[in-house]
């Protein structure tokens, strides 16, 4: 399997509150099971730190030793090429699901954070939502199933778009963030009410983006 090689930019987050919440967030996912594997991560609007949450979760995932691969699934309006700041072009999701690229083409990324692999989500695409459905997505799944011991797949917002409730039903489980102060209580009831009726298992949220001068970067609760 041939690899393009990646430095990634990691900006640091906010020292040590936020560094204890992602441990405490790896732990509680890994007591939800050991056949918890396949996790979506998503939100219920644009901008909630879905992608952050979906980056922090594989690294801390493969900074105890396992060994992670995060896809970005987010193939209509993804930010993590330009704000990790990958400079050399590489084959994305969209290319490989439209039959453009191989997983042998350099699809899998490796980056210098020992056991990450990434596969970006490639250049916009017309139609985001017909290209998720290609049986090409559950052979890219069951290839990580088989070589990685997480997979971490971040997708677009429920309330946007489709996208998700397509890639729901192919995970072990799902991570919902939600933004404090962003979204309305009722809204996020029907993200959750989206999540079920796709029959996959809702691990628990993430609050995020906690105004910090109110005590705590951010907390996590999990649980069905």
């Amino acid at each position: 399997m041939v690899k393009n090689k990646v430095k990634l930019r990691v900006k640091q987050e906010t020292g040590f509150q936020f560094d204890e919440a992602i441990k405490t967030l790896r732990t509680n996912i890994q007591f939800c099971g050991a056949n918890i594997r396949t996790i979506m991560v998503t939100s219920t609007l644009p901008e909630e730190g879905k992608s952050t949450m979906s980056f922090e979760i594989a690294r801390a995932m493969a900074l105890m030793g396992k060994k992670v691969i995060l896809i970005d699934a987010d193939i209509r309006r993804s930010t993590m090429a330009a704000k990790y700041q990958i400079d050399n072009p590489v084959p994305g999701l969209s290319q490989y699901l439209s039959g453009q690229h191989e997983l042998e083409d350099g699809l899998i990324c490796e980056t210098d954070i020992p056991d990450l692999d990434v596969i970006f989500s490639g250049p916009y695409a017309p139609n985001p939502a017909e290209l998720l459905e290609e049986p090409a997505l559950d052979k890219l799944i069951a290839w990580c199933r088989e070589e990685y011991d997480y997979c971490i797949i971040d997708t677009p917002p429920l309330s946007s778009v489709i996208d998700g409730a397509i890639i729901a039903p192919k995970c072990d489980g799902a991570v919902l963030v939600v933004a404090s102060g962003k979204v309305s209580y009722p809204l996020v009831q029907k993200a959750k009410a989206q999540l079920e009726k796709t029959g996959c298992r809702i691990l628990g949220s993430v609050l995020n983006k906690i105004d910090t001068k109110k005590g705590g970067y951010y907390y996590n609760k999990y649980g069905s």
